[in-house]
């Protein structure tokens, strides 16, 4: 059974990894146009966050320790912790706390049920909204923490709602 701490000191040259209830799950880097995409959310949302004093935004493969014994530690592709929460933010090693937003963004690699596990792990560890943006589809899944979800067409916005509030963005800005 492996640990956070186990997963602080994984050094395997070109690959990324999480770690999920002791399990070192070991990936591919995403590809490049993935990683476009993931920029273009996180530099909006980061200009956004920043203007407004709201938080922090953190960058794609930020590890957050989302249970423990067995530790889990997630690292979704952008994540948001409000102000009031950031003194529980470490310096060094991972936040033991669920960001309050965060977006996954798919990858073809990316199987159906695997992401909607990662979702329910994040809305149980108390995530109050979800993006799931997905490429392919040209459209975004917004999951919440009390149970609703929606779907935003590739013409319509992402909204911050109340967990960010204020903040709008065409999805095809960012797909």
């Amino acid at each position: 059974m492996q640990t956070a701490e186990d997963l602080l000191r994984f050094r395997e040259p070109g690959k990324t990894a999480e770690l999920i209830r002791g399990v070192l799950i070991v990936r591919e880097p995403p590809g490049t146009g993935h990683g476009a995409r993931s920029a273009r959310l996180t530099v909006r949302m980061g200009a956004f966050v920043e203007r407004h004093d709201l938080g922090q935004v953190f960058a794609q493969d930020t590890g957050f320790k989302i249970e423990r014994d067995p530790d889990t530690v997630r690292a979704p592709d952008v994540a948001f912790v409000a102000r009031e929460r950031l003194a529980h933010v470490p310096e060094e090693g991972y936040a033991e706390l669920a960001p309050d937003w965060v977006a996954e963004i798919l990858s073809p690699s990316d199987r159906p049920g695997e992401v909607l596990e990662k979702v329910g792990q994040w809305l149980g560890a108390g995530v109050r909204v979800v993006w799931v943006l997905d490429q392919v589809r040209r459209d975004a899944r917004i999951y919440r923490a009390d149970g609703t979800v929606s779907i935003v067409g590739p013409d319509e916005e992402l909204d911050g709602e109340d967990v960010i509030p204020g903040f709008r963005c065409s999805l095809r800005d960012i797909l």
